[in-house]
């Protein structure tokens, strides 16, 4: 543990259990995670067992009910969560992970009957099953409204036809809560209903997995839905309505994205202090320089502002409070930070910045989507605008 490290622990807005819940988890991410997981990136897949015993941990169900497995904590288990996954220094790891904790299972929480928590949730907080969101389209993106799946009431069921794209967890997932619009009528965001699919429902099938330029470890691919009949016992939360449950979603994922950013930033910049501290060059090291010293502190400045106004969102979000506003400012504001910060850091490694050995050059890689998924900059950026 560094002392920055120390200082977090002994400072921040977190409880004395989430503080050892914290250093539980950072032992088991770098004895079994950061050490073994350069041949994830080369699988494509983070192993299911290494998820699994997340779940025993009791990491992967802490916002949810200690009758389904989970501990009953607000968002700020999530923002550690997110902090100790994003210093794993992979980037697919993280996405892995909160994906099923925090993007995906919160649908479950937020709109489930208790028949439904009662049926899927205990499994989700286990590891032993997989969740994933499907909601993201070719022509729908951050702009939900354009959604073109459709599901059809068919008697007792609803049977769903269409294509879902860049789905994470969506090859070696089990549990899919999928957007499809369920009122062709209605107009713009309207209209959209959610419903839990399983694996190896008939006519659902992984059109492909996706080859991406970072998260290697992360299994990304396109959804086909064909003729898929799912009992109305599936439908998550009120016909029409899903919309909603999408967006309220949002605000978290927007802050965990935020605070998995600061945390990949964060162990950058370390790395890069440290080697710029030993880097011979003229006649002296890097870190001799003046010019090296100030970008880096920059670089430290920008963090930790990240940071604060993470946990500012994280706050607001706890408390109830409308934060809409705020939380925009997070994933716009942090998904650029973690790319600026990698960029200096990647220069100031030299020629081994560019090279696959190097720590720096992965997360480079991977930070490049933090400014598009979960609601690209200028979608956040407009968000801010309204509300000023």
């Amino acid at each position: 543990m560094t002392k920055h490290d120390m200082i977090d622990a002994a400072t921040g807005p977190f409880s004395e259990d989430l503080n050892m819940i914290r250093a539980q988890l950072r032992r088991f991410i770098e004895t079994e995670v950061t050490a073994k997981a350069d041949a994830w990136e080369r699988d494509g897949m983070v192993p299911r067992d290494v998820l699994r015993r997340m779940g025993d941990l009791g990491v992967l169900g802490m916002r949810y009910d200690e009758q389904y497995g989970g501990s009953g904590l607000n968002v700020m288990s999530s923002v550690m969560l997110a902090e100790e996954v994003g210093r794993s220094t992979f980037g697919g790891f993280s996405a892995t992970v909160l994906v099923h904790t925090d993007m995906a299972s919160p649908h479950l929480e937020n709109a489930g009957t208790p028949e439904q928590k009662a049926r899927w949730m205990p499994s989700i907080t286990s590891g032993e099953k997989i969740a994933a969101v499907a909601v993201t389209e070719p022509g729908a993106g951050s702009d939900v409204a354009g959604m073109r799946t459709r599901a059809v009431r068919d008697g007792s069921d609803w049977v769903i036809n269409g294509t879902k794209m860049f789905i994470t967890n969506g090859v070696h997932g089990d549990i899919y809560f999928v957007g499809a619009k369920t009122d062709p009528d209605a107009k713009g965001s309207r209209g959209i209903t959610m419903f839990t699919v399983e694996k190896g429902t008939p006519g659902f099938s992984v059109g492909r997995a996706l080859n991406k330029t970072g998260w290697l470890c992360s299994d990304t691919a396109e959804l086909i839905f064909e003729d898929v009949r799912i009992p109305a016992e599936n439908v998550l939360g009120e016909v029409n309505r899903g919309f909603y449950s999408v967006m309220k979603n949002f605000q978290n994922e927007r802050i965990v994205l935020g605070a998995m950013a600061c945390a990949e930033a964060q162990s950058a910049l370390e790395m890069t202090v440290d080697y710029v501290k030993q880097r011979k060059a003229f006649g002296g090291v890097l870190w001799d320089k003046q010019a090296v010293r100030q970008r880096l502190a920059d670089c430290q400045t920008r963090i930790e502002a990240g940071r604060q106004l993470t946990y500012h969102a994280a706050s607001l979000d706890a408390a109830g409070r409308d934060c809409v506003k705020e939380v925009s400012m997070v994933k716009a504001y942090c998904g650029e930070l973690v790319n600026s910060v990698l960029y200096d850091c990647v220069q100031f490694h030299g020629g081994m910045g560019y090279m696959r050995e190097t720590p720096v050059e992965r997360m480079s890689r991977d930070a490049r989507v933090q400014a598009i998924g979960g609601g690209a900059t200028e979608v956040m950026l407009e968000e801010v605008a309204k509300r000023m």
